[in-house]
């Protein structure tokens, strides 16, 4: 079965940690809606996508860590997505488990915002610790104790007030305006063969169900 028959992709590219070493792979549409490897595919329930990026794998040139991991588009995956949240309701909620993270440093990002420049609010877990980070710093923390495997769902909601993640009925929020935000949801491990890990020590992430709206 292919991911895109699990998961509406037409709104999103996929970056891949495969290719030269500072130039991971990117698929878009229309090659993506028939997509699928190693990386990037359906669980055997059938029921899930699963994004896998080990330690080892290709990075983008503005990053040291691998990713397996969507990036929105619009226009039928025709042209980035890049929105502001000085005005409208900007939501994405994502069913997903994280279900592996390399032994070394055990850190892996599920979800995000990002800008222009940098990430601006990450869905980031560090050993059994799953919190809300921005620019470096955490801001709130989603669960104190998570089980890999456990299946979640989080919904990052962006307006005038700020960005809010939501998980399990608890929020965090983060005062935070800005443009040229776009959504990111997969697996991006924060973790590199110069960190102690093996290349095939990999983070991996199930997404059940995506949706993102604009209003």
């Amino acid at each position: 079965m292919l991911p895109a028959k699990v998961l509406d992709l037409a709104n999103w590219k996929l970056t891949l940690p495969s290719g030269p070493a500072d130039d991971a792979t990117e698929i878009e549409q229309p090659e993506l809606a028939t997509f699928k490897n190693k990386f990037f595919q359906v669980d055997p329930k059938g029921d899930g996508v699963v994004f896998t990026a080990p330690a080892g794998g290709s990075t983008t040139s503005g990053s040291d860590y691998p990713r397996s991991e969507l990036r929105e588009m619009t226009d039928n995956g025709r042209n980035e997505a890049s929105w502001s949240n000085r005005s409208g309701k900007h939501v994405m909620k994502v069913t997903q488990a994280i279900t592996a993270v390399p032994k070394v440093k055990p850190h892996v990002v599920a979800g995000q915002i990002h800008d222009a420049e940098d990430d601006v609010v990450t869905v980031r877990l560090e050993g059994k610790r799953l919190f809300v980070e921005a620019a470096g710093d955490e801001v709130g923390t989603l669960d104190t104790n998570y089980v890999l495997g456990t299946r979640f769902t989080v919904t990052i909601t962006a307006t005038p007030k700020g960005i809010d993640t939501t998980y399990e009925g608890h929020t965090v929020s983060y005062d935070k305006v800005g443009g040229g935000y776009y959504f990111k949801a997969g697996c991006y491990t924060q973790s590199n063969t110069g960190q102690g890990d093996a290349p095939d020590a990999a983070g991996t992430v199930v997404i059940y169900d995506l949706t993102v709206s604009h209003s």
